[in-house]
């Protein structure tokens, strides 16, 4: 097995890298090595923290292989490295790990990581040095960790609270919509800009192979408008007319590329959110009913897999959604709410040797005693694994003026991919270098002199300037406490919202009316989409009912009657026609007002009983509201 959980990790890694990738990026769209850049910097910060436990025990195995051939026995002989028994418990020997990696590879393997991410994280690095870089990285990686170890169980608690979560989808729903239709409006003002450099710029113009590069990446019903629009054949005068320049268009290209990826991926995300919101509502409905089947709004599209479509019944659904999804994420908020407090506590006391504080510190060294190998790789691997879901669920969330914003569903830029992969590259290796600390497995904390793990030696820890590793390093930790109060009581939150960017307070006017905003959008979009239903059903009825018998019908009139008896036969039909064309005509004008897709202007006139938060909101006002909602976020789920 030497090496061979080294080898199973490192192709694991890559592909829970290039799925986690694939979700948020587009492979077919954005360029090679923008998703290659990202995919090596992504794949490379969670190798560390895949690989790092299996260090973490080798290194335990290599001491007690130390300390027993350095200890004589009771006899006076030597001890060998596999029978001996362990000097520091004379019970356990010395025994290979299942995971034992052998000496030299480890070294090699953490060198090539290190400085690969750090050649992809920082310029200049001959005036860089390790110190300054985990310096920097430990300084984000306390702001984000206090952020983290907050929110992740607050919102696994508020998952349970199906209210609170329908609330925060209309919420969101406002908020969107307004971001939608600014991108819209961005749109249609940058494709006029583009439709007039088509029209100046002709097929003989040196500058028109820009112009088409730039089509390109242009919506197709926009570059089919154009095309119809533009006469080839038609000379261009330099002498007359003024053309953009070259670096005009470049300009307009970039506007193009950004104005088109923010329109998609509103629009993704408005489908996605509608769903979302009509599913909370079906939720809300069914758990009130006594049948114990869950019944669907509109009917879910089948899934692929017809393994999970004969388990996952109605009365499955009902059971999960309505009864036991509650209560397990409230069990999961607890189990992490306690992990979070493990974290802040060690964070606080894991500079303390003698006595031992930390706990993370305590569950290794009662593991090392015993060298028991499968735990120490566990706890190692739950620990790291929990703190960097605090932290890389931060970065997943953060959101900055629409500059830097990682979207779900391929809906990410390629910027955002680059600066996220930059930052996971900047925290992993002090995350890592911090998890050392709480367990006392870094010798500038233990103060011992015991051999350090691969990860130490290569990394390097803040031994090269005292001040930082007597002070910095050990006491900066310790501000995660006041991070993790501010974020329970929503402190960033609050001074967001007093600034004007809303932010989800849920005690708050204007979260009131955004709720209520979102609410009637929501509201509009159901009655909208059980139209579209209703008129695909009633033309699938009208086939199957009169198509086919009249369609007979006719065909047998043609046949089987006389040229005499048609004239006849149409005259009368005619007159059929005309008599009872004025009384069917309000029924067929009533018919084709029900099948348009028109949305009428005014909708708050109506009453509806199908609220399943049974609150009475006020109405939906559409005037002003999309003007003075700010169009900048920082934390999209605050």
């Amino acid at each position: 097995m030497s090496g061979a959980a080294l080898g199973l990790e490192i192709v694991f890694v890559f592909f829970l890298a290039l799925l986690i990738l694939h979700r948020y990026g587009d492979f077919k769209k954005q360029h090679r090595l923008v998703i290659v850049a990202t995919l090596l910097a992504w794949y490379l910060c969670f190798l560390i923290v895949f690989i790092l436990p299996l260090d973490v025990s080798t290194t335990i195995y290599n001491r007690c292989k130390q300390a027993t051939n350095s200890s004589p026995l009771e006899n006076g002989s030597l001890t060998g490295s596999y029978s001996a028994a362990s000097p520091l418990t004379g019970k356990h020997p010395c025994f290979k790990p299942w995971s034992y990696i052998p000496d030299g590879i480890m070294p090699i393997f953490w060198r090539v990581v290190y400085w690969t991410s750090q050649f992809l994280t920082w310029n200049q690095l001959q005036t860089i040095g390790i110190a300054a870089a985990n310096t920097w990285g430990l300084f984000l990686l306390v702001l984000l960790l206090g952020y983290g170890l907050v929110e992740i169980p607050r919102s696994h608690w508020n998952g349970a609270k199906r209210g609170y979560l329908l609330m925060k989808t209309y919420f969101k729903a406002a908020k969107l919509m307004t971001e939608k239709a600014d991108a819209e409006e961005n749109l249609e003002d940058i494709m006029e800009e583009v439709r007039k450099v088509n029209e100046s710029i002709k097929y003989n113009h040196p500058l028109r192979k820009c112009v088409d590069t730039i089509l390109k990446k242009c919506p197709t019903e926009y570059q089919e408008k154009m095309g119809r629009n533009m006469d080839d054949y038609e000379d261009f005068d330099e002498k007359h007319n003024t053309y953009p320049s070259e670096k005009s268009l470049v300009k307009l290209h970039k506007q193009v590329i950004y104005s088109v990826q923010r329109h998609r991926r509103t629009q993704v995300q408005w489908r996605i959110l509608l769903e979302q919101a009509f599913y909370l509502e079906d939720v809300a409905k069914n758990e009130t009913s006594a049948t114990h089947q869950f019944v669907h709004t509109f009917q879910p599209q089948e899934p692929e897999n017809r393994f999970i479509q004969y388990f996952y019944s109605p009365t499955v659904e009902w059971y999960w959604e309505c009864l036991l999804r509650p209560w397990f994420y409230r069990i999961l908020a607890v189990v992490l709410a306690i992990f979070s407090v493990i974290v802040v506590w060690s964070e606080c006391t894991f500079f303390s040797t003698k006595p031992v504080l930390s706990l993370f510190a305590v569950f290794i060294q009662l593991a090392e005693r015993t060298y028991n190998y499968i735990y120490i790789e566990i706890a190692c691997f739950l620990s790291i694994f929990f703190l960097s879901i605090c932290v890389y669920s931060t970065v997943f969330r953060i959101r900055v003026f629409n500059y830097y914003y990682l979207a779900s569903h391929h809906q990410t830029d390629a910027y955002s991919l680059l600066f996220s992969g930059m930052l996971f590259c900047r925290l992993t290796p002090p995350l890592c270098l911090n998890f050392l600390g709480l367990t006392h497995m870094d010798s500038t904390i233990s103060h011992q002199d015991t051999q350090p793990t691969a990860y130490t030696s290569i990394m390097g820890s803040m031994k090269v300037l005292s001040f930082i590793a007597d002070g910095f390093y050990i006491y900066y930790p310790m501000l995660v406490v006041i991070l993790c109060i501010a974020t329970y009581f929503s402190l960033g939150t609050r001074c967001l919202n007093l600034l004007g960017f809303q932010q989800f307070m849920g005690d708050n006017d204007m979260t009131s009316d955004l709720v209520d905003e979102g609410k009637e959008l929501i509201r509009r979009e159901k009655r909208k989409r059980q139209r579209q239903e209703e008129g695909e059903n009633r033309r699938r009825e009208w086939k199957e009912r009169y198509g086919n018998s009249r369609e007979d019908s006719t065909r047998n009139r043609n046949v089987h009657t006389d040229p005499k008896e048609s004239n006849y036969s149409e005259t009368s039909t005619n007159r059929s026609v005309s008599k009872y064309t004025r009384s069917n005509n309000r029924t067929e004008r009533d018919r084709i007002e029900l099948l348009q897709d028109a949305e009428p202007l005014d909708f708050n006139a109506e009453t509806f009983t199908d609220d399943p938060l049974e609150s009475d909101s006020g109405r939906y006002q559409p005037g002003g509201r999309y003007l003075s909602m700010s169009r900048s976020k920082i934390f999209d789920d605050v």
